[in-house]
């Protein structure tokens, strides 16, 4: 009898369907470590941001013996930029911190959130998609302007008590109902008028966009990333953006504002 004998030269349905699978699988894997290498690369460079943010606060206090007004009375300066007028853009190389972030003198842009910015009617410019602790350390509780420079009274090293856990920027962003816009103060998990923290929420600007979690840069320089608490108090703002839906919030402990006050008990 004849042995039955298999063609050479070509390939089952099965054969190619398998070797079309192990393809697929592969070039998913491939994806998924390029995305994460990509991820990576850009929590990275913002974190180096946020650093470089520290440092040239840390030459302003140096050189001024007060950290850097977050704004002035008319709220023209800011420490991100300065506008001519009130409805004009800010101009990134004029804020406060300027002179002190190198050539560019402006702040650097986090590479994560030029990918996730949604409202081209942003009314901010110029924060790279950062935040300052306007209310403790750009400011303090009051909002009490100097009657001669008409600069926001900010903060002293001096008070505060644990530089290593009090905030000083972190990633932020405003939720609108068109998409997120930059801001320029991470708010803290109470409004503080002066007589500490109050019963009062404002809306949260710290944005948990670095794989779940806020880049935070501290007072005494060092950035770590941090998780968000999850408050289920707030949801959709004045402008009808949805906190939770963006990924807005507040990380650690609340009470008395927790790693915001410097002079927390």
């Amino acid at each position: 009898m004849k042995s039955i004998r298999r063609k050479s030269g070509g390939f089952t349905l099965v054969e190619i369907l398998v070797t079309l699978s192990v393809v697929v699988v592969l070039g998913l894997i491939v994806y998924k470590g390029g995305r994460s290498l990509v991820d990576t690369a850009r929590i990275t460079q913002s974190m180096a941001n946020l650093r470089s943010l520290a440092v040239a606060n840390a030459g302003y206090q140096a050189d001024n013996g007060v950290f850097c007004p977050a704004d002035d009375q008319y709220n023209m300066r800011r420490w991100h930029g300065a506008r001519k007028s009130g409805s004009g853009k800010f101009d990134p190389a004029e804020g406060f911190l300027a002179p002190y972030l190198g050539k560019s003198r402006a702040v650097g842009i986090c590479p994560l959130f030029k990918n996730i910015v949604g409202d081209e009617q942003s009314f901010e410019s110029g924060t790279g998609g950062y935040g300052y602790n306007a209310v403790y350390i750009g400011g303090r509780p009051g909002s009490n302007f100097d009657r001669s420079t008409k600069l926001r009274i900010s903060e002293r090293i001096a008070n505060v008590s644990s530089p290593d856990r009090t905030v000083m920027f972190t990633t932020t962003a405003y939720a609108r109902e068109s998409g997120l816009q930059e801001y320029p103060y991470c708010e803290p998990p109470f409004w503080d008028y002066g007589g500490g923290p109050s019963g009062d929420k404002p809306s949260p600007t710290v944005n948990f966009r670095a794989n779940g979690k806020a880049l935070v840069a501290w007072c005494d320089g060092h950035v770590t990333a941090e998780s968000n608490n999850k408050d289920p108090t707030h949801g959709l703002n004045p402008h009808q953006g949805d906190s939770h839906e963006f990924d807005l919030g507040w990380f650690g402990p609340e009470e008395n504002n927790g790693y915001w006050n410097p002079r927390r008990p």
